[in-house]
């Protein structure tokens, strides 16, 4: 993990950008002078949107986590960005827009060529991400994972042990496979809904929370759209990390 960019924010926590082989990224840990110990780190998984786009509710989840005394990172995810884009994928986003514009459902060929793609190559980034996470002496303890892309977060919890508890955010089409996978998840998860959310199958988001095998799962769900999040149900989503990163 080589750091490119440093930069002290206005209450204290640190901001890096590093690269990693090929994958760029952020981390973010809090004010040294109130660290005692080695800081839990959270993954803060981005929306495909590119992390330019989605920086600004990042480094507000970041900051509200150094409060807390957790360390963050997040990844330019593959296709997105300045990265190389995945093969097939751009066929199957001219495919959901058709199928969205003439009101038509979307197929599950078109889902799993649009997101399958990205779980592949995203899950194993992110554990390499975390390998080098845990070698900064600056990180240690419990692993968080926070989230969109839920099919990334599902298949996170269920292949790599160290994350030990997750807070998922639903939106995103879901492929097929990925409810068989979410039987295997068994670590707490907590799991935000907007009941508006444009474009967004609501039913398969309520299906994907009933298949999680965990015993503690909690639905926090909302009126509104997809960037419409209250502030109060961030708020228990970093309670939750507190309960069990600690």
């Amino acid at each position: 993990m080589r750091f490119t960019s440093e930069q002290r924010l206005d209450d204290g926590v640190l901001e890096r950008e590093f690269i990693l082989g090929e994958i760029p990224g952020i981390l973010w840990t809090p004010d040294s002078a109130s660290a005692s110990a080695p800081a839990s780190p959270i993954l803060l998984s981005p929306p495909p949107v590119g992390l330019r786009r989605a920086y600004p509710r990042l480094v507000g989840r970041a900051r509200h986590a150094a409060r807390d005394g957790f360390a963050t990172a997040t990844i330019e995810l593959p296709g997105n960005g300045d990265r190389p884009r995945l093969p097939g994928t751009e066929q199957a986003v001219a495919e959901l827009r058709r199928a969205l514009q003439v009101g038509e459902p979307v197929s599950d060929e078109t889902i799993d060529a649009l997101i399958l793609p990205l779980v592949d190559k995203a899950v194993p980034e992110w554990q390499t991400v975390l390998d080098a996470l845990l070698a900064l002496p600056e990180i240690g303890g419990p692993v968080g994972y926070s989230g969109g892309v839920i099919s990334i977060g599902t298949r996170l919890a269920v292949v790599e042990p160290r994350i030990a508890a997750a807070v998922l955010f639903a939106g995103s089409f879901i492929p097929r496979v990925i409810f068989e996978e979410a039987r295997q998840v068994t670590i707490p998860l907590h799991v935000l809904l907007q009941w508006d959310d444009e474009g967004n199958d609501r039913q398969a988001a309520l299906d994907l929370f009933d298949a999680f095998g965990t015993k503690e799962k909690t639905l926090n769900a909302n009126m509104g759209g997809h960037t419409g999040v209250p502030q109060f149900a961030g708020d228990a989503a970093a309670q939750f990390f507190a309960r069990h990163l600690r």
